[in-house]
């Protein structure tokens, strides 16, 4: 069965000097967060698409990560895992153009080298990095704990 979620955005006014709000609608996790240009290209005041972007990318690779791991026989107790999505003027215009991932990891019974591949493979499946993939240069840094 699909999984279908919505959300909402308004916007008021010009592109620089306007503003509006998003807002999750089938959680009601969040409403009216205030977004802005300035917020995406300025201060980062508010929130942006870049910023949902990085959090959904961060989650998604968590999740996935942790079942790839779960299927290897070794299910972690803890992934700490961060995105830093960049949003860039090229010449094309502004493009988001890369998601860093950063994963810091508590594993019981993994090695830093599973560690690792799991992390690499998970960054080309997660379906966040799949809907990214070939339009957004995607990396992912592994650290096991001990």
């Amino acid at each position: 069965m699909a999984a279908i979620r919505r959300a909402e955005a308004t916007w008021s006014g010009a592109l620089t000097s306007g503003s509006g709000e998003v807002s999750a609608i089938s959680s009601g996790a969040f409403s009216a967060l205030p977004v802005s240009w300035a917020a995406r290209t300025e201060t980062p005041d508010k929130t942006s698409p870049e910023e949902l972007v990085a959090a959904a990318h961060a989650s998604c690779f968590a999740m996935a990560l942790s079942g790839a791991l779960s299927r290897a026989g070794t299910p972690p107790e803890r992934l700490d895992v961060s995105a830093e999505v960049t949003f860039d003027k090229l010449e094309a215009g502004w493009r988001v153009v890369s998601s860093a991932l950063t994963v810091r990891g508590r594993v019981p019974g993994s090695n830093e080298a599973d560690f690792e591949a799991a992390a690499q493979a998970t960054r080309d499946g997660c379906p966040i990095s799949v809907a990214l993939a070939g339009n957004v240069a995607l990396s992912v840094s592994a650290t096991l704990e001990g």
